[in-house]
C-alpha cells in the first residue's frame, strides 16, 4: 500500500472489541477505508468503561503500531469516542434576571452557558452540554439574540459521566504516549450517522444494541433531549444460555444460529430440540424462553429510558442499530412491548464508504458508531512515513494537538459532541485564569490612574494651591503694570 499524505485514525474502545479505523475523506463526502484493526478487550474494559489502564493502554499501542504498519505512515493523533456504563443526561435550567428594555446580547447567552457548564455534580463531570431552548420572558426562542426582555432562561441537557472513568480514559492514551485530536460523545457521533434530518426533527428514539450496554438517545425537533446508558446487552443473553449448563463460547454460537426475538406460542415445537454439539441438546421452548425474558427486560429499560412527554412524540419511530439488532424478528419484540409501529434498523451509515474489510462490507451495524467517528475528524493525523531502518531508533517528538495546532477554546466555543481532553481543560484554565489575571491588572492600573487625577484634582483645588495660583497672577499682573 502507498503511504497517504492525509488519512484520519479513530478509534472505538467497546466491551467486546476495540477497533482503530483509518479513512481518507474525499471531495465528495464519501470515505475511502485505509486500515481496520481490532483487538480483543473484554478482560479490561466492562460496559464501555476502561478498568485496567495499562492493559488498555498496552492494547491501543498495538492498535496504532499495526495500523502504521498496514498504512506504512507514522499516525500523529486519534479521534476517541466515549461512551459507557456510567453516562447519562441531566436537565439544567440557569434563569437571569435582566433590567427593563433590555436587549439580549450573544455575551448574555454565553453568560449562560458558563454558568451551565460550571455546574458541580458530585463524583461526576460534564462531557457535554446540549443547549434545549432559551424561554425569553414567556416565549420559547432557539435564538434569543436581538430580542428586548425582562428575563432569560436557559434550559441545558448536561451530559454526565464519573470522574473517575473520564480520568481512567485520559490516562491510558497519556500511558500509551498517544495524542488524542478530539474526543467526542459516541452516541452523538452515531446518531449523526444513522439517524435522517427527518427522523431527528419530527422526535425518534435511537437504540444501539451493544454487546455489555445499550444505548438510548432521544431527539425531538432536531435537539438530543435524553441520553442514559443501560447496563444490560447481548452478552447477557449469552450468560443466561450458558446456565444450560453449557460453556459461554458455546452459548454464543447458539444465540447467533438459533435466537429469536419473538416467536408466537402457536410456532412453538414443544418436541423441537436445539443441538449444542454432537452428544447434547436443549429443549427448543426452554431456549426460546431465556432469550426473551433477557430481551423483554431489555426493552422495557430502554422504553423506562424514554420521557413519558415523548411517548407521543416518537413520529419518527424507534431506531435499532447495533450487533444486537441482528436479531431475527427484533422489531417485532419492539413493537410488541412499545407499541410503537415505525421501527427501522439502521444497518448502516448515512454516509458513502468504501472499503474491502469485510466487517464494514456486511453492513449489519457493528461498525456503525466507529464509522461515524472516523467522519467526525478534520484534523490530518498522518505523520511521517514509517521508517524501516534498523539502525535508526529516535522517534520524532509529535506535537500535542491541543497544546500546538489549536487555541484553547472555552466552553462555550465547543461544538456540541465533542469532549474537551484533560490537557485541554487545562490549557483552557490556564488561558482563562490569565486573561482573569490580565483583566485584573487592567482594572488596577485604571483604579491606580483614577487614584492620580482624584489626587490631581484635590491638589488643584486646595486653599494653598488657590493662594498660590492668585499670588502669581497678582505678581504678574505687577510686573506688567510696571
Amino acid at each position: 500500500m502507498v503511504a497517504a499524505k492525509e488519512f484520519i485514525v479513530a478509534i472505538e474502545l467497546g466491551s467486546s472489541k476495540m477497533t482503530g479505523i483509518a479513512g481518507q475523506k474525499n471531495l465528495d463526502g464519501s470515505i475511502n477505508v485505509l486500515a481496520v484493526v481490532k483487538e480483543d478487550s473484554s478482560s479490561f474494559i466492562r460496559k464501555g468503561v476502561v478498568y485496567n489502564i495499562d492493559k488498555t493502554a498496552q492494547c491501543l499501542t498495538s492498535i496504532i503500531k499495526k495500523l502504521e504498519n498496514q498504512l506504512k505512515t507514522e499516525i500523529t493523533q486519534v479521534y476517541v469516542g466515549v461512551g459507557g456504563q456510567s453516562i447519562r443526561s441531566v436537565r439544567n435550567v440557569i434563569t437571569k434576571d435582566l433590567p427593563a428594555e433590555t436587549i439580549i446580547t450573544q455575551d448574555m447567552v454565553i453568560e449562560l452557558m458558563d454558568s451551565n457548564r460550571n455546574m458541580k455534580y458530585p463524583d461526576q463531570e460534564i462531557l457535554d452540554a446540549a443547549v434545549q431552548e432559551y424561554k425569553v420572558d414567556s416565549q420559547y426562542q432557539l435564538d434569543p439574540v436581538g430580542i428586548q426582555a425582562t428575563h432569560l432562561e436557559g434550559n441545558f441537557l448536561n451530559i454526565l459521566e464519573r470522574k473517575a472513568f473520564y480520568r481512567n480514559l485520559n490516562k491510558c492514551f497519556e500511558t500509551a504516549g498517544i495524542n488524542v485530536a478530539e474526543m467526542y460523545l459516541a452516541p452523538l457521533a452515531l446518531a449523526d450517522s444513522v439517524l435522517t434530518e427527518a427522523e431527528k426533527r419530527s422526535g425518534c428514539a435511537l437504540v444501539d444494541l451493544g454487546a455489555d450496554t445499550t444505548t438510548v438517545s432521544v431527539y425531538s425537533k432536531n435537539i438530543l433531549r435524553h441520553l442514559a446508558v443501560i447496563p444490560l446487552g447481548g452478552n447477557n443473553i449469552t450468560k443466561d444460555l450458558a446456565t444450560l449448563q453449557i460453556e459461554e463460547s458455546d452459548a454464543e454460537k447458539m444465540k447467533l444460529k438459533y435466537a429469536s426475538a419473538f416467536t408466537d406460542n402457536n410456532d412453538i415445537d414443544n418436541n423441537l430440540k436445539y443441538s449444542i454439539d454432537a452428544e447434547r441438546q436443549v429443549e427448543s421452548r426452554k431456549f426460546i424462553e431465556i432469550v426473551e425474558g433477557r430481551l423483554e427486560e431489555i426493552i422495557e429499560n430502554v422504553w423506562y429510558q424514554i420521557p413519558s412527554e415523548y411517548y407521543d412524540k416518537l413520529l419518527g419511530g424507534i431506531i435499532l442499530t447495533g450487533g444486537g439488532s441482528n436479531m431475527k424478528d427484533i422489531e417485532k419484540a419492539f413493537m410488541n412491548h412499545t407499541h410503537v409501529d415505525k421501527i427501522r434498523i439502521a444497518k448502516f451509515v448515512t454516509h458513502t464508504i468504501n472499503s474491502n474489510n469485510e466487517d464494514i462490507k456486511a453492513h449489519d451495524g457493528k461498525m456503525n458508531t466507529l464509522l461515524g467517528l472516523l467522519a467526525k475528524g478534520d484534523i490530518n493525523c498522518a505523520g511521517d512515513e514509517v521508517n524501516n531502518d534498523l539502525f535508526s531508533n529516535q522517534k520524532k517528538e509529535i506535537p500535542h494537538p491541543t497544546n500546538d495546532q489549536r487555541q484553547a477554546r472555552q466552553a462555550s466555543e465547543i461544538p456540541a459532541g465533542v469532549i474537551r481532553t484533560e490537557a485541554e481543560k487545562q490549557k483552557a484554565e490556564e488561558e482563562k485564569r490569565r486573561q482573569e489575571e490580565e483583566a485584573e491588572r487592567q482594572r488596577l492600573e485604571e483604579e491606580e490612574k483614577e487614584r492620580q487625577r482624584i489626587k490631581q484634582e484635590k491638589r488643584e483645588n486646595s486653599f494653598w494651591n488657590k493662594f498660590m495660583k492668585k499670588a502669581k497672577e497678582f505678581g504678574k499682573d505687577i510686573v506688567s503694570e510696571e
